[in-house]
């Protein structure tokens, strides 16, 4: 494919001067007013070596305000970064809506220069293929901006160039070993290179091939497709925008329709629902003596257990979810008695706050994954999406709907990087959830557990169960599923998930 383009495409200096002279105003009008609308933009540089992408990052910005955008250099994994699955490092680098994040190369590195230098084994490939296209989607599905370039030049092209970099003390250190035996062995790295495109050139993000050979020809070519692509953009958002205030004044939803919506389901996905809180037996207890007993035991595995993962670089995030008053925060407690506090830490996640709420609603949940070694637990987790946000339309049905498998997505990736993902519904009943709620009311040092909210979503207990049994259906995994934990008593509760924890800790650790 590659071989077959035509690399002997130029463009003279006055046209060149013509061409941009209409490319560059527009495309900072088109920065402006992506900022106004609030769309997020990844433009992703890829190709050969000496193909020109610091160069044509270099130009393209030129069109643009420096307050709005960032260029990230991607290098080989630093070893922070190596401590976490492979798109953390890009997750954490995801502009904002209404800013612009370039990429001089990209998550594409391991599937090819790392692929080239054996660092991505064979066996990994299809994973790290299936993670890049999932990373897309989402974000695109999202309202992400992205533009992915390829600039090519042959191998001929590409020694020349090399032979002039080294001619120059300035300029020398730019050429390395790698950089030589990838021209030596052209063809096998441009396979590398012909088969990536092929597997990742989807509709939701396409690639945009570039001649790099003339440097006048590739800018301007560049500068076109972002320009059109933005355009688009903008258009479309626009549309939607208006058609969604002109649907508002000629039908606002009532508050029983609002309320109905969540239910608009296939009757199939409502009947496999009903029945997964319902199993759970909330008799289940331990008399004090043998909740001590079993307490004291389970600790004293976790706190060696934890050394031990430290050890052999393990990680491991536990989430927590479940009703008010369920008993989250005493299982947490137990959990992590006698565990290394340099060794753990505990995200309670509050509503998002603005900053959070310009990004992905993944982003602020992958910025506090822990690296290898380490255990990030977190008392309410990103199932807030189709569960609170959900059910209170802070999203829309479509946001929610494909959360799901955005969802076992992430978290696939982290069980792939090693990660050891549990995920816990803490389960009590409506009488026992009243029960606590009032002792709360009546202990001095516990009322600020209790709020006016907790009492108001007691009235939507009907519609937040049927969404949770929804969730524990469509995301409970074998990498990383769900453990419903009976707790109308708490001694139960906290062994369980004790007892889950260091079980499955354990048994990783026969590997």
């Amino acid at each position: 494919m590659l071989e077959k383009l035509d690399l002997t495409k130029t463009l003279g200096k006055e046209e060149y001067k013509e061409k941009m002279q209409k490319l560059m105003p527009k495309i900072g009008r088109l920065q402006r007013e992506c900022k106004d609308l609030g769309i997020p933009i990844m433009i992703a540089f890829e190709g050969y070596d000496a193909a020109g992408k610091g160069v044509q990052i270099s130009e393209l910005i030129k069109a643009l305000d420096p307050r709005g955008f960032e260029v990230h250099a991607v290098k080989t994994e630093t070893k922070e970064e190596r401590m976490h699955p492979f798109l953390w490092r890009f997750w954490t680098k995801m502009p904002a809506k209404g800013r612009i994040a370039i990429y001089d190369s990209s998550w594409y590195r391991k599937v090819l220069i790392d692929r080239f230098d054996k660092r991505t084994k064979k066996s990994e490939l299809a994973k790290a293929y299936d993670s890049i296209c999932a990373f897309e989607e989402m974000l695109t599905a999202d309202g992400m901006v992205l533009i992915k370039i390829f600039l090519t030049i042959d191998k001929k092209e590409q020694k020349k160039r090399f032979k002039k970099l080294l001619a120059s003390k300035e300029t020398a250190w730019r050429v390395g070993e790698d950089d030589k035996k990838r021209n030596k062995e052209f063809e096998e790295y441009q396979a590398i290179n012909e088969e990536m495109l092929l597997r990742t050139d989807t509709e939701y993000a396409p690639w945009n091939i570039v001649e790099a050979v003339d440097k006048r020809f590739a800018t301007a070519k560049i500068y076109s497709i972002v320009a059109k692509i933005l355009d688009e953009k903008v258009s479309e958002v626009k549309e939607r925008k208006k058609a969604a205030e002109e649907a508002a004044s000629r039908l606002a939803r009532t508050p029983e329709e609002a309320a109905a919506e969540p239910e608009d389901r296939a009757d199939g996905d409502r009947r496999m629902g009903e029945s997964i809180l319902s199993r759970a037996d909330l008799s289940l207890s331990y008399t004090k003596e043998e909740y001590k007993e079993q307490l004291d035991g389970l600790t004293k595995r976790i706190e060696k257990l934890h050394g031990e993962l430290y050890r052999r670089r393990i990680p491991v995030v536990l989430g927590f979810e479940g009703w008010d008053a369920g008993g989250k925060g005493g299982a947490i407690k137990r959990l992590t008695e006698k565990m290394d506090p340099r060794g753990y830490v505990v995200h309670p996640t509050a509503s998002p706050n603005d900053i959070e709420r310009q990004h992905h609603y993944l982003w602020r949940f992958w910025t506090d994954m822990p690296k290898a070694g380490h255990v990030t637990i977190f008392d309410r987790t990103w199932y807030g999406r189709v569960m609170v946000e959900r059910i209170e339309g802070f999203c829309t049905k479509q946001e929610w709907q494909r959360a799901y498998k955005e969802i076992n997505s992430m978290e696939r990736d982290l069980s792939d990087a090693g990660a050891i993902v549990l995920k816990f519904w803490m389960q009590i009943d409506k009488d026992e959830q009243e029960r606590r709620f009032k002792a709360r009311q009546e202990n001095p040092e516990k009322q600020w557990k209790i709020t006016d909210e907790d009492w108001r979503n007691r009235e939507k207990w009907e519609q937040y169960e049927e969404a949770v049994n929804e969730m524990l259906i469509r995301t409970s995994t074998p990498y990383a599923p769900w453990i419903v934990v009976e707790g109308n008593d708490k001694y139960y509760a906290r062994i369980k998930v004790l007892e889950t924890v260091v079980n499955a800790i354990e048994e990783r650790l026969k590997d």
